[in-house]
């Protein structure tokens, strides 16, 4: 029996089941009925997706937020956690019936991380630039001595 080519094995399809299907669950003219929507009342808070690393001094958080303004964003700093909460704002009013994909979230969204080490929440920073929150928590030094006078009462 012959070995599949390389280019038959990259060009097979698989059968996906219509539950699994992307296009299921994305509101569009000919699904609208398929989509579960929330009362206006009622808003899911999206989750934010963050890149957190250590560049030697610092604790860098990353986050892409592209279309939120700087006065939509709070963070929010403890000793041990950063909480960046925000909204993304929808430009205008589109009908449900008029969107064929619909795969950009609006609306608030948060998350807290918590820190793997003690930081300086006085000197920390954060910045917006190109749809990239960056916050910059200067790391503690653990490795300072501060004396202190004794006093006689």
């Amino acid at each position: 029996m012959e070995e599949p080519q390389f280019f038959s094995k990259t060009n097979q399809q698989e059968e996906v089941p219509e539950e699994d299907d992307e296009m299921s669950v994305v509101p569009g003219k000919d699904s609208a009925e398929k989509a579960e929507v929330l009362p206006d009342d009622q808003e899911v808070e999206g989750q934010l997706t963050v890149d957190i690393y250590d560049d030697g001094e610092r604790i860098v958080i990353q986050s892409t937020v592209a279309g939120v303004r700087p006065e939509d964003l709070d963070v929010s700093i403890t000793n041990d956690m950063v909480t960046i909460r925000g909204r993304r704002r929808k430009p205008d009013a589109i009908k449900e019936e008029n969107y064929y994909y619909r795969e950009l979230y609006w609306g608030a969204f948060s998350r807290s991380v918590i820190l793997p080490e003690e930081i300086e929440v006085d000197k920390s920073e954060a910045s917006l630039k190109n749809g990239l929150l960056v916050v910059k928590l200067p790391k503690k030094n653990k490795n300072v001595t501060q004396k202190i006078k004794v006093k006689m009462e």
